[in-house]
């Protein structure tokens, strides 16, 4: 099975109202944020996914589902980054609800970063053919997912010592000692949640595509292959 890369030339209106959302969140989380130099790291990849995006637009358009997960993303994430993920009111809200001694606004944070990743893998993996076997693509996009948020805690770590800030305010460890073994642990589990509960409207939203329908035609692919 598999999934061609160019997109249909027909406007969407999903990708241009997330677009539309996600740069002025990145505007207002600017303004005034509570650490510069922390909000700029954490809207760096932002700004760069959302450039890169836009660009490969109109020769490879994402499915929906991909592009308001990935917003979805940088809504956390960009939120994080104004407030420090440490200081986000929402994490001492759930923190009162639930009796934590701790924001665990960090932790959802990473939750959406397996969670997000994990998907879109999934749906490049097998839209371009790497991989043609649905288990085959979930166990390599969870585990893509896993290898991103251990890459992201290394960097984190190198950053803190190149600017040299404190550890345990530049990384939000917030006094625990496994915090990154944690964060990784999150981004594992979103992976894997994702991919059990979306797949298979990643898969319909694949094969309703445009491009996929006609592709499928002319090579004489029963549609039924696509779903």
């Amino acid at each position: 099975m598999q999934y061609p890369s160019r997109a249909s030339s027909l406007p969407s209106a999903v990708p241009v109202a997330c677009a539309l959302a996600v740069g002025l969140a990145l505007i207002i989380s600017g303004l005034q944020p509570y650490d510069r130099l922390g909000w700029l790291a954490e809207a760096a990849p932002v700004f760069g996914v959302g450039a890169l995006l836009v660009l490969s637009h109109r020769r490879f358009a994402l499915t929906p589902l991909s592009y308001l997960l990935l917003s979805l993303f940088a809504l956390v994430v960009l939120t994080g980054a104004a407030y420090s993920f440490q200081r986000v009111p929402l994490g001492f809200w759930l923190a009162d609800a639930l009796g934590l001694s701790r924001n665990p606004y960090d932790r959802l944070g990473h939750f959406v970063q397996g969670f997000v990743p994990a998907l879109v893998v999934r749906e490049l993996l097998l839209r371009c053919a790497w991989v043609t076997h649905r288990s085959a693509a979930a166990v390599l996009a969870a585990s893509v997912a896993l290898a991103l948020s251990a890459c992201y805690e290394i960097l984190q770590w190198r950053l803190a010592l190149f600017f040299q800030q404190p550890l345990q305010d530049f990384m939000g460890m917030q006094g625990d000692l496994g915090d990154s073994q944690a964060d990784m642990f999150m981004a594992l589990l979103g992976a894997v949640l994702a991919l059990a509960l979306l797949s298979r409207l990643q898969d319909r939203q694949m094969a309703a595509q445009p491009w996929v329908r006609l592709r499928a035609d002319r090579r004489g692919t029963p549609r039924g292959q696509l779903a």
